[in-house]
């Protein structure tokens, strides 16, 4: 959570419940079928099954400790509710123990249809339900470990990998090209971009090409990389990132598709 924020996270009870209000049960109502009709045709289907077997809906804010236990009940994964923003230290550690930080605090109205800091329904629908996938939690474990391993040196480049699969991957399917990141089903302006005729780039996912691509945060996506499958993901993982990051340094960055960010 950035220093600007106008966000408090929610501390749990002692039995670990989050004590959501009727309006915020309410925001996520509003998001969640806004975004489940979008994604209908749009989303992968593990990604969809997963949202099913997480029993996620429309009724109310999910609490933690739920999908912690139904994720555990498939992949072995879960999810630990971090009170502010984390270093990436602490981010990184946390995945490679198999738990993925969650925000706890849902946006308020106002921000209904973006927020730039990640928010309870960016984290809950948009990253937990293919952690029911077990080649994608795999992939999101180790990337994890992999990060603990290499250390901040590496740590810039590394997140490059996280960016344009976990937030905004897209993957092909029998039945097209789907979404899967969570900053595209969790986002109708990013899900439209992704998924419809736009000026956006859609590229085969190269790790190389990966390392040398910049992107923004505050901006629909002007590239995204396609995947052929999860357990293609488990494979990029265990190739020599380090030895990769290097090549991908030595060869530098990719000239920018988007205007830098004004100061």
């Amino acid at each position: 959570m950035t220093k600007q924020s106008t966000y408090t996270a929610k501390l749990p009870e002692p039995d670990g419940t989050y004590l959501y209000t009727p309006e915020e049960d309410a925001v996520w109502g509003e998001l969640y079928r806004r975004q489940m009709k979008l994604l209908a045709d749009k989303a992968c289907d593990e990604y969809l099954e997963g949202v099913r077997t997480l029993g996620l809906n429309p009724d109310h804010v999910p609490q933690l400790k739920d999908v912690n236990r139904r994720l555990a009940e498939t992949t072995g994964f879960g999810v630990e509710g971090v009170p502010a923003l984390i270093p990436p230290s602490r981010f990184y550690e946390l995945l490679s123990q198999g738990k993925f930080p969650l925000a706890t605090f849902m946006r308020r109205r106002e921000h209904i249809d973006y927020i730039e800091e990640p928010d309870l329904f960016h984290e809950v629908f948009g990253h937990c339900p293919l952690l029911t996938n077990r080649s994608y939690a795999n992939f999101v474990r180790r990337f994890g470990q992999k990060a603990v391993k290499l250390g901040k040196d590496y740590s810039w480049h590394l997140f490059r990998i996280f960016w344009f699969t976990i937030e905004f991957g897209l993957i092909n399917t029998p039945k097209g090209r789907r979404c899967f990141g969570a900053g595209v089903v969790s986002s109708p302006s990013e899900t439209h971009n992704a998924m419809e005729p736009s000026t956006s780039e859609f590229r085969p996912f190269d790790l190389m090409s990966v390392l040398r691509t910049p992107y923004r945060i505050d901006i629909v996506q002007p590239i995204y990389y396609v995947i052929h499958s999860f357990a293609q993901l488990e494979t990029i993982i265990e190739e020599d990132i380090a030895a990769r990051i290097n090549e991908a340094k030595a060869l530098g960055d990719f000239e920018p598709t988007f205007e830098a960010k004004a100061s």
